[in-house]
């Protein structure tokens, strides 16, 4: 358990008693009053500041509601995110509807080049941003690339990284016809990283930097999560674009291969069959 004494202090929360919720399998969490806080060991705080910074990077638009961040910092051996506590629950139609509209204006907020001012991490995966001018150059480098890499140091070799390299050698055909802005994105946008807030979207947990929308997109499919009317809306206000299928294996692959490095030969199926399918 942390040292609640100077956490609470420091939140001007003396008094109040944490109380253990459901947040995930990374973190601690807990709702202390009307605070959400995540905790952690003291080496989560550059994990921690870096999803604070993402958060207020998303609030910037005023286009979808995020989780107001309140303190990050770390005391002895303990990490913490202080963010204003939500009560969450299911969305309606309604408010899938309006989370698809808000995502398509969100990836309308765009920066002259791809990546992010700093480096985050994609579940407990360092996750690298620098910036770049290509985008083929910074999804091969930096997402595909460096989770291959990842997945040899693992013991994950043989035809993976064969027909890996053979991937990232045919990356430029994927986007002949297609060049994508740098579009601000939620980086890890699966159906548990947002929710409802009285009707209300309300997103959080991000792993944001500047890239292919279609990336965003390609994340929601992978678990599910996400309903037609969200699909629907999002398209009302931002039409696929020719190739977008062939593109969204692609997308999901990077995070397949995450879950291969993070939990292991259960995934490894999965990624040789899309690498195959792409190839």
């Amino acid at each position: 358990m942390p040292d609640w004494t100077p956490i609470l202090s420091e939140l001007g929360l003396e008094g109040e008693t944490p109380v253990a919720v459901s947040g995930g399998d990374i973190s601690s969490a807990w709702r202390v009053g009307n605070v959400f806080l995540k905790t952690g060991p003291a080496s989560s705080h550059d994990m921690f500041s870096a999803e604070a910074e993402g958060l207020a990077e998303l609030a910037v638009p005023g286009i979808v509601r995020v989780p107001e961040v309140l303190a990050c910092g770390a005391h002895d051996d303990t990490a913490y995110l202080a963010t204003e506590w939500l009560q969450l629950s299911r969305a309606s139609r309604d408010t899938e509807a309006e989370f698809g509209k808000q995502l398509a204006l969100l990836h309308e907020t765009t920066q002259e080049r791809f990546g992010w001012h700093r480096d985050n991490t994609i579940g407990l995966t360092p996750q690298h941003n620098d910036w770049s001018d290509s985008w083929v150059d910074f999804f091969r480098e930096q997402r595909l690339g460096f989770q291959l890499q990842l997945a040899a140091e693992n013991g994950f070799g043989g035809a993976l990284q064969e027909q890996g390299a053979r991937l990232l050698r045919r990356l430029p055909v994927f986007f002949e016809r297609h060049e994508p802005r740098p579009a601000l994105l939620h980086g890890d946008l699966w159906g548990g990283n947002w929710a409802s807030c009285n009707g209300v979207p309300v997103l959080f947990d991000p792993a944001v930097y500047y890239g292919d929308p279609e990336s965003d997109l390609a994340m929601t499919r992978l678990f599910g999560g996400f309903g037609a009317a969200f699909y629907e809306a999002y398209a009302a206000h931002k039409p696929a674009a020719s190739g977008s299928h062939d593109r969204s294996d692609l997308y999901q692959l990077y995070h397949v291969l995450n879950h291969l490095n993070l939990f292991g030969s259960a995934y490894l199926g999965r990624a040789q069959e899309l690498i195959n399918r792409l190839l």
